[in-house]
This record gives C-alpha cells, sequence and structure tokens, in this order.
C-alpha cells in the first residue's frame, strides 16, 4: 500500500459535525474496504471562512480508493497526492487543553 494526503477544505461547521463524518468514515473503512485503504492520522485546520478542514494521511491501495472511500462516506476529497517520502525531525507534540 501507498501513502496519501488528502485536503478536504471547508468541509465541517463544527467539531461535532467533524466527529460524526470521523466515526462514519472508519466505520465504512472497516466494514467495506478493510483491505484497500486505512486512515492514518488527520489534522484539522481553521479555514478562512470559519469552517473545519482537514488535511489526512491514509495508507491506501490506490488513489481511487481514496476517491472512492470519500464518496461512499460523503465528504470531500479535494486533493489527493501521494506522498513521496516522509521526514520526522520531531514527533507531533502532544496537546494540552488549556
Amino acid at each position: 500500500m501507498n501513502q496519501y494526503m488528502i485536503r478536504r477544505r471547508t468541509a465541517w461547521a463544527s467539531p461535532a459535525e467533524l466527529e460524526a463524518t470521523a466515526k462514519r468514515s472508519t466505520e465504512v473503512a472497516d466494514a467495506e474496504f478493510s483491505t484497500s485503504i486505512r486512515w492514518i492520522r488527520s489534522y484539522v485546520v481553521e479555514e478562512s471562512d470559519g469552517r473545519l478542514g482537514t488535511v489526512c494521511i491514509y495508507e491506501a491501495r490506490d488513489a481511487d480508493a481514496v476517491r472512492e472511500h470519500a464518496g461512499r462516506v460523503d465528504m470531500p476529497a479535494d486533493e489527493v497526492l501521494a506522498i513521496a517520502d516522509t521526514v520526522i525531525v520531531r514527533p507531533d507534540p502532544e496537546r494540552v487543553e488549556v
């Protein structure tokens, strides 16, 4: 399997909406795409219009599997790019609640 970066712009109005989509995404991937796609992580970004977007990292058979899964879950896949390599300078920091 290869790694892909998926950019989803202005897809969610609230964290609760994003959470519901993430739950459905995992359920659909496990049930229908278990051998062709695996969600690794997502970074949630604040978009300029106040909505939430994401940058997601997936392992997948190919870019079509990523798009197929997104369509099945009814979420955008504005950009799907193959990851050529990974450079880790530091591990992701743990988030501290304020």
